[in-house]
């Protein structure tokens, strides 16, 4: 059905680029005029000055994908707190812009290394995993809001990995793995690289100057 899409090993035909180009660029304008804030500015101006926002945090969110503390062996790495700025968007602009920017993200890192088993496994290794980064806009009202909706953005990350890796990747598993934590071997797998860079990242995020220039730039969002 995708075979115009998707090369016989895996990867993405001229067709195929393409499509998820247009696409990514159709939710990053859309994360755009999902944000909605009232005020004195005009809609026009407001939504040129998210969509600036959002492609500047997405930009930032990949080039320190890039910035790698450590990477496993079949996919995933602890970054230079990638995940955080998308995880901002949502702090900033509420959970709809978050996931619709975070939909654009997961299309731009599928980019990068495109392999596709099935269209669910493309989702669940990047498309939904990425998108639910914005889930941390569920906590933009909360005391600690960017803490805590960036820990819960990072887990459900981990949470559609793990469904992918449950489905399409348990034949990776090391001989010497121990057998009896073979059930959990994908959450385990997962949640080494989301988790670790999930606790680094909040550690910063508890520094004072840090979370002092956090509420400055939300404000230089919203204003």
């Amino acid at each position: 059905m995708f075979s115009f899409l998707v090369t016989e090993d895996g990867g993405l035909t001229g067709a195929g680029y393409v499509v998820f180009i247009l696409a990514g660029i159709l939710f990053l304008i859309g994360a755009a005029v999902l944000a909605r804030k009232s005020g004195e500015k005009s809609r026009r101006t407001m939504a040129a000055k998210e969509l600036v926002y959002c492609a500047a945090a997405i930009a930032l969110a990949f080039l320190t994908s890039y910035i790698r503390v450590m990477k496993m062996p079949w996919g995933g790495s602890v970054t230079l707190c990638s995940m955080l700025f998308i995880c901002l968007i949502g702090y900033w602009y509420g959970v709809r812009t978050g996931v619709m920017a975070g939909l654009a993200y997961g299309i731009l890192q599928f980019l990068q290394e495109p392999y596709v088993l099935s269209a669910f496994q493309v989702c669940c290794d990047y498309v939904l995993a990425f998108a639910a980064l914005g889930l941390a806009g569920l906590f933009s009202k909360s005391k600690n809001g960017l803490l805590k909706g960036y820990l819960f953005g990072a887990f459900m990350r981990g949470v559609f990995h793990a469904i992918g890796g449950y489905l399409y990747w348990m034949e990776y598993m090391p001989d010497n793995f121990p057998k009896q934590l073979t059930a959990v071997y994908p959450i385990l797998y997962n949640y080494a690289y989301v988790g670790l860079e999930a606790v680094i990242t909040a550690v910063i995020l508890c520094l004072p100057a840090v979370k002092k220039a956090m509420e400055q730039v939300k404000r230089s969002a919203l204003s």
